[in-house]
């Protein structure tokens, strides 16, 4: 390739957004050069192209029955649009005691911001009615020290039977029974609500729906196949998602994407093996699965609690601190981009590693890495934010996110 063609699409893909320009100019640049040109290219190239260039990438087969609609519900009616409330007084960081009427108004006042609504009740209708059954992912993974607050869950439901929907078509679901039977939502919302979760034995499949999956061989592991949890095709009309503010040891981060991708499929922990994750290419390609994807219409990040190092599990308080904020959005991508900056700003606050860190100095097996935040098991791949960017999941170009701000 000539010189000045190479400039020119590196002006292309600086000029237009990572999400759209950054696979055009790799598929250009990949035809008409030699291998070690290429390489070479690439190590001059802008961040967000370096991040998506990857010739390792695992084949996957998607089966489903259900086909893409017009408008699917990620990146949704606001994509790159995040509403961000923050309260001071949203939770005590000593007692880590929830002040349910800040965060009620935390959600009502987030809620008007996304959609520019007046009243709460019709920022809910846009996107619910009677007739809908709607599923609530929340995230237990590092519960009880972590997890999808039940304040905010039991508001969310209250401002979901506001709109006409009953309780009994309500559902809170997750993959394990003994992480969601720490925390006792039902004690937070009326009686009715379904309280579900796809393993009551860790390894049943019974949960899962036999025909939607994805098949893809990682590490050559016997079962290659991840099944899609049964609710999300047989009850759900629509899925709000619920994830927390956290670090995670193989994807960087854990928000929205990874939330209602890990959380919704069964087997999916073998993307992991030595020190390689999978995270950069499944957790995406798992989100844009139809009907997870269209039926997943709103997201509401619960950053109250946070975790900057040992994630998505919090067995103690020492990595745990206290954003005091929920964001709002219908794009995953969007919300999660903004979650990087929040956790990776923390870790250097705290004079440690950043998640984007691809060195092997810092990989160690062991539990040491339980208390070293400068220890990593994997390395990282917070660059699956961006990936899912080109899958249509969203937008990633922090210039194009807009943020909308709420402070009590």
């Amino acid at each position: 390739m000539k010189a000045g063609t190479l400039s020119c699409a590196f002006a292309y893909l600086e000029e237009r957004s990572p999400e759209l320009a950054a696979n055009r100019v790799k598929r250009i640049i990949i035809k008409t050069m030699k291998r070690r040109t290429f390489l070479q290219a690439a190590a001059a190239a802008p961040v967000a192209w370096a991040a998506s260039l990857r010739e390792d990438l695992p084949q996957y087969r998607i089966v489903s029955r259900y086909q893409p609609v017009p408008q699917p519900g990620m990146p949704g009616p606001y994509p790159g649009v995040v509403a961000r409330a923050h309260a001071a007084k949203s939770i005590d960081e000593q007692s880590e005691k929830v002040n349910a009427p800040v965060v009620r108004e935390m959600i009502s006042r987030g809620m008007c911001a996304l959609t520019g609504d007046s009243d709460p009740r019709d920022s809910w209708a846009r996107f619910f009615h009677s007739a809908d059954v709607v599923g609530i992912k929340v995230n237990c993974s590092g519960a009880p020290g972590i997890m999808s607050t039940p304040e905010v869950v039991g508001e969310i439901v209250r401002n979901l039977t506001a709109v006409g929907v009953k309780p009994d078509q309500i559902w809170i679901y997750e993959r394990f029974q003994n992480q969601v039977a720490s925390v006792h939502y039902e004690r937070y919302v009326p009686a009715g609500v379904h309280i579900w979760t796809a393993e009551h034995d860790r390894g049943s499949i019974a949960g899962y729906d036999p025909n939607i999956y994805i098949d893809v061989n990682f590490f050559g592991e016997d079962d290659t196949r991840s099944n899609l949890a049964r609710p999300v095709a047989e009850h759900f009309t629509k899925i709000i998602n619920v994830p927390n503010m956290k670090d995670h040891g193989a994807a960087g981060v854990t928000g929205c994407l990874k939330n209602i991708a890990y959380g919704s499929f069964s087997n999916v922990a073998r993307s992991h093996s030595g020190f390689k994750t999978n995270t950069y290419s499944f957790i995406g390609t798992l989100a844009s699965v139809e009907p997870l994807r269209s039926r997943t219409v709103l997201a509401i990040m619960d950053g109250l609690r946070g975790v900057w190092h040992g994630g998505p599990f919090s067995p103690s308080r020492r990595f745990r601190f206290y954003p005091k904020q929920l964001m709002f959005g219908t794009d995953p991508v969007a919300m999660d981009r903004l979650l990087l900056d929040v956790i990776d700003g923390k870790r250097k606050r705290e004079h440690t590693t950043s998640v984007w860190d691809r060195s092997m100095a810092h990989i160690k097996a062991g539990r040491d890495y339980d208390q070293n935040p400068n220890i990593d098991r994997f390395i990282r791949e917070p660059g699956h934010i961006e990936y899912a960017s080109t899958l249509g999941l969203g937008v990633y170009n922090i210039g194009k996110i807009q943020v909308r701000k709420v402070e009590l």
